[in-house]
C-alpha cells in the first residue's frame, strides 16, 4: 500500500497509465493520460478506446473466470441470485441487444428508475456495451424529479419496474414513470418504456410504448459483440 502512494506521487500521471494499461483491456491503446488544457475540464487517457460492459464482464470470462459468482443477490422479500460472470455476460448482451432492437443508437440518452435489483446492473452496463448515456434515478425520487431528468437527459427510454419492495411494503414505480412522461405541455422524448416485472402488481398499460423487460430481452440472442468506445 505505502510504495503505490510511492509511486503515485513520483510521477502520478505514469502511475495512472501504468494502472490502465495494468487493469482495463483496451480496443486502442491511449495517446495522452491527462489533457487538462480546457480547465477546469479534464480528459483522461485520451485518444484510447475501450468498452466498460466488455471490462465488467466479457473479459473475465475469457480469462476463464466465467463460474466465479459476480453479484450475489438477496432481495427485501428473501429471494436470491448467485450470478456468475458467464450469466452476467450473458445477460448483459440480451439487454444490450434489446435496447438495440428498440432503436437506441451510440449517444442516445436512457433513464433508468429501478429499485437495486440485478436487472439494474444489467441495464447500466447494457448502455456502456453500446455508447449510450444513461442517466441513473434514484428509485425514491418523484414523478416530477424524474421528469426533469428525462427532459435533461432527452432520453428515449426509460428503464423502469412494476413496483419495488420497501420496509415489506410495496410501493410503485410504473406509475411514477407514467406521471413523468405526462408532466408539462412539451411532448416527452420517451418512445420506449421496458418494464421489468418485480412485484407483479397491477399497472396501467400504454400499447405502443410500453413493453415488458422479459418479453424484449429473453428472447434476444445470448451474443452481442461489444464495440470500442472513446474513453
Amino acid at each position: 500500500q505505502a510504495s503505490l502512494y510511492e509511486e503515485a506521487g513520483a510521477d502520478r500521471l505514469a502511475f495512472w497509465a501504468k494502472q490502465a494499461r495494468e487493469r482495463l483491456t483496451w480496443s486502442k491503446d491511449f495517446d495522452e493520460v491527462l489533457d487538462w488544457s480546457d480547465a477546469p475540464v479534464a480528459k483522461w487517457f485520451v485518444g484510447g478506446e475501450l468498452n466498460v460492459a466488455y471490462n465488467c464482464a466479457d473479459r473475465h470470462v475469457e480469462a476463464g473466470n466465467g463460474e466465479r459468482v459476480a453479484i450475489h443477490f438477496v432481495g427485501e422479500p428473501g429471494d436470491e441470485q448467485a450470478i456468475t460472470y458467464a450469466d452476467l455476460t450473458e445477460r448483459v448482451q440480451r439487454a444490450a441487444g434489446a435496447l438495440r432492437a428498440a432503436g437506441v443508437e451510440a449517444g442516445d440518452r436512457v433513464a433508468i428508475y429501478l429499485p437495486m435489483i440485478p436487472e439494474a446492473v444489467f441495464a447500466i452496463l447494457a448502455c456502456a456495451r453500446l455508447g449510450a448515456p444513461h442517466s441513473v434515478v434514484f428509485g425514491g425520487f418523484s414523478s416530477e424529479a424524474l421528469h426533469t431528468r428525462i427532459a435533461d437527459a432527452d432520453a428515449k427510454i426509460v428503464i423502469t419496474a412494476d413496483g419495488q419492495f420497501r420496509r415489506g411494503k410495496v410501493a410503485p414505480l410504473k406509475a411514477a414513470v407514467d406521471a413523468a412522461i405526462a408532466h408539462g405541455d412539451d411532448e416527452s422524448p420517451v418512445e420506449t418504456v421496458l418494464v421489468v416485472q418485480r412485484t407483479k402488481g397491477e399497472v396501467e398499460w400504454h400499447e405502443g410504448r410500453d413493453q415488458w423487460w422479459h418479453d424484449v430481452v429473453d428472447g434476444q440472442s445470448e451474443t452481442h459483440e461489444a464495440q470500442p468506445h472513446d474513453s
